[in-house]
């Protein structure tokens, strides 16, 4: 059985066989899963009446932030995502009723996002169906692949330097 790449790879290895294109083995199947599973994961949100980098920010704040939510710098650094992408999908959410902005009590030069009790159960409704969503995309693998995967995967970042958050 062959996909895409292994097809990329053999036309490279005819008009170039002095380069090694074997990075290309996993590079390239990263790059072009990562486009597909986002794919599929924005029609995957869509059809809930959300964006997928909605429901990012709202479970950020679900599995990080506790009652108090967080401050808006550790919402950037918890979401990945720059300051000026974490405020203008804030202004967003706030606008749909799902989070709010609060004065910190500990700095009041800082603002904590907060969520609302109607983006809370939104995030708490949608966790499960997601994670089964999720599971449907991977079921090509089994158990014990799955694992074995998100070791190497692991393996991988770490690597590369990405060993937290921050």
């Amino acid at each position: 059985m062959s996909d895409a790449i292994d097809l990329i790879a053999a036309h490279w290895n005819r008009e170039r066989p002095d380069v090694d294109v074997t990075p290309m083995a996993v590079i390239g199947r990263i790059t072009r899963l990562a486009q597909m599973l986002d794919n599929e994961l924005k029609k995957f949100f869509n059809a809930q009446g959300l964006e997928f980098w909605e429901f990012d920010v709202l479970a950020t704040l679900r599995r990080s932030g506790g009652e108090n939510g967080l401050t808006a710098g550790a919402l950037n650094s918890a979401a990945m995502r720059t300051s000026g992408a974490i405020t203008n999908r804030v202004d967003r959410l706030s606008a749909r009723g799902l989070v709010t902005r609060a004065a910190d009590p500990n700095d009041r030069r800082a603002i904590r996002v907060q969520l609302t009790p109607e983006g809370r159960a939104l995030v708490d409704e949608l966790l499960p169906v997601h994670m089964a969503n999720e599971q449907r995309l991977l079921a090509g693998l089994g158990a014990g692949d799955q694992a074995q995967l998100a070791d190497l995967l692991r393996a991988l970042a770490e690597s590369m330097g990405d060993t937290s958050l921050n």
